[in-house]
């Protein structure tokens, strides 16, 4: 018998006539996180099954697939192409001979409805089996290991644990969208969550140096980072954006500062999810956080623009998403004290219910069109894979 890593596909089995897609893109995204390994990849409508050249490489294998998407269970499982019933109990009986525990129970499914020994009846030929060769007991209700026996056409596999998945749709399945991507503690986490739906993600970070310095930009780019464990290769998109929050700091009502400057931000984000084909803007709003994600607020933003606009977090506490942002990775860089040009000119008193005919009044004061047109123009891209110290 031989060790190979079974995962189960947990929610894309309610995919239905899209269930193909769904577990090609899983296998296409499994071959790319892994492409560091030797390894063979089997797949069917069911499992999925890896096949490493090396033992050693199951432990390392297992680490990079808890980060995929689209995994519902990763499974290390003993496999043997013999399914007679003698090879089965002999197999284990070796498993559970190596385990710690005094009570146990045997759980087998047949794919294969051929096999001539029902399930039932090899739970207990198994159960005996066992039972006959060591100190032990038969808890159907709480046992202390729970033995698998999965009987398929081309071989048999029997694992006693299984690490759980991240769950989700895999990368990809449901096309491009571009996150905004704040150095704070939320955006970050919209992201994951976005990502967890199948969603490829693309980052829009908004810079105003000298107003925000290079430590804001690379606290923004490691946070990318983190988010690629999980994306499948991801650009960064930086907008310099000083010109355009200096003339609205300089000409227009100081407490709709926020409201326009989040505007021009929603204008520079369509243009830019055309351009590199993404179907939704996505960003960190939760619904009453801070003055500019009242509801009139975000209808206010939300006017300039068509396109959708996905906030993952529109319902959630501060605390809840600083728990999933301590989870992935992302808050000790979160909290890293380094300004973004959402804070370095925020108003002393900001408007939290924004007038629609107010804004149209401030905005008629200054022609933005060719700043805009200037920051979408000058859109510098940011190899993600290159050293922070290469792009300073």
């Amino acid at each position: 018998m031989k060790k190979v890593i079974l995962i189960k596909y947990g929610e894309l089995t309610t995919k239905k006539d899209n269930r193909n897609f769904f577990i090609r893109t899983l296998r296409k995204n499994i071959l790319s996180k892994l492409s560091n390994f030797d390894f063979e990849i089997v797949d069917d409508y069911y499992r999925m099954f890896i096949i490493p050249s090396s033992d050693e490489d199951i432990d390392l294998i297992v680490e990079n697939l808890k980060n995929i998407f689209g995994i519902h269970e990763i499974v290390v499982a003993f496999m043997s192409e013999d399914i007679s019933e003698n090879n089965i109990k002999e197999m284990s009986l070796k498993i559970m001979k190596d385990l710690d525990f005094k009570t146990f129970k045997v759980e087998t499914k047949r794919s294969d409805k051929t096999y001539p020994i029902k399930s039932m009846d090899m739970n207990n030929i198994i159960g005996s089996h066992i039972l006959k060769n060591i100190d032990c007991n038969v808890d159907v209700h709480m046992p202390d290991t729970i033995l698998n026996v999965e009987i398929r056409k081309e071989a048999v596999y029997i694992y006693n644990t299984s690490i759980p998945g991240l769950g989700g749709y895999p990368v990809g399945t449901l096309g491009r969208g571009l996150l905004m991507l704040s150095g704070g503690i939320d955006s970050p986490v919209a992201g994951y969550l976005t990502i967890k739906r199948g969603v490829e993600l693309y980052y829009l970070y908004f810079e105003s140096r000298p107003h925000t310095s290079i430590e804001a930009r690379n606290k923004v780019i490691s946070l990318a980072r983190k988010l690629e464990k999980y994306n499948s290769k991801g650009k960064l998109l930086v907008v310099n954006f000083t010109k355009i929050q200096e003339a609205i700091y300089k000409n227009l009502d100081p407490s709709y500062l926020i409201t326009i400057m989040r505007r021009k931000m929603y204008t520079i984000a369509e243009k830019l999810a055309k351009r590199y084909n993404c179907l939704a803007i996505i960003n960190g709003e939760s619904i009453g956080q801070v003055a500019s994600q009242t509801l009139s607020s975000i209808l206010s933003v939300n006017d300039v623009t068509n396109y959708p606009i996905l906030r993952p977090l529109c319902s959630f506490d501060k605390l809840d998403i600083i728990d999933i942002s301590k989870k992935i990775d992302t808050y000790d860089i979160s909290i890293l004290p380094y300004e973004d040009c959402c804070t370095v000119f925020v108003p002393k008193h900001p408007v939290i219910n924004p007038n629609l005919k107010h804004i149209y009044e401030e905005e008629s004061k200054f022609d933005f069109e060719p700043l805009i047109q200037e920051a979408v123009k000058t859109v510098e891209v940011v190899d993600l894979e290159e050293k922070i110290s290469d792009l300073l």
